[in-house]
């Protein structure tokens, strides 16, 4: 917790407490359904919450953006989002019933009203968004097709509508596998975080 507090010195009473509930929360829920690796658990502070809010340091979303989570997992990004962007609507989406079932749990136990988790397949989503975060999901080629159909084009922030991806290795052969014709953004974590854990992740954003 002292590695949040850290780097996001402003926060509020309130979200201190949630992001200090996290570790409990998810080491209960973890013994029932397995959604982050037992080595990982122990690290849960650095290796999950603050990677997710590597977003957050990249862009301040404004009060009602709409953002979702593709392939969610137990919940991140999403859930350390929701908490450091409260008045931002986070729809966190993942075809595996057992996860959303844990990504919804936590947040009640939060009082995330910003929260909503759904058992869905991306290409099965109705809504429109301002983005589309996600977290070593599927490589950028395959993410592109999703986030064109659920991205609307009205901007409201400088940075235009797409996708935001929290990415490891190899990065520089996926945005070449874009094409010329898609703009992107690549940015070391390692810019934001000192921990040698982030010194081989990248934030990728392409503009939709």
């Amino acid at each position: 917790m002292e590695q949040i507090l850290s780097y996001f010195p402003h926060l509020t009473d309130d979200q201190i407490q949630q992001f200090s509930a996290l570790q409990d929360l998810y080491t209960d829920w973890n013994a029932k359904i397995n959604v982050i690796s037992r080595k990982d658990i122990e690290n849960l502070y650095e290796r999950h919450i603050l990677h997710s809010l590597t977003i957050g340091k990249f862009i301040k979303f404004r009060t009602g953006t709409k953002i979702v989570d593709l392939g969610t997992g137990g919940g991140f990004p999403g859930i350390p989002l929701a908490i450091l962007f409260p008045n931002v609507d986070f729809t966190l989406i993942d075809g595996t019933g057992k996860k959303i079932t844990v990504v919804n749990a936590v947040a009640e136990a939060l009082e995330l009203e910003n929260v909503k988790g759904i058992q869905v397949r991306a290409e099965e989503i109705k809504m429109k968004f301002d983005f589309v975060v996600t977290r070593a999901v599927a490589t950028l080629d395959k993410l592109m097709p999703w986030t064109q159909r659920l991205v609307h084009q009205n901007d409201r922030h400088a940075i235009p509508n797409g996708l935001i991806a929290l990415k490891g290795g190899r990065v520089n052969a996926e945005i070449s596998a874009l094409g010329k014709g898609a703009y992107s953004e690549k940015y070391p974590i390692h810019k934001y975080f000192q921990e040698q854990f982030f010194e081989e992740k990248y934030l990728i954003y392409v503009q939709a």
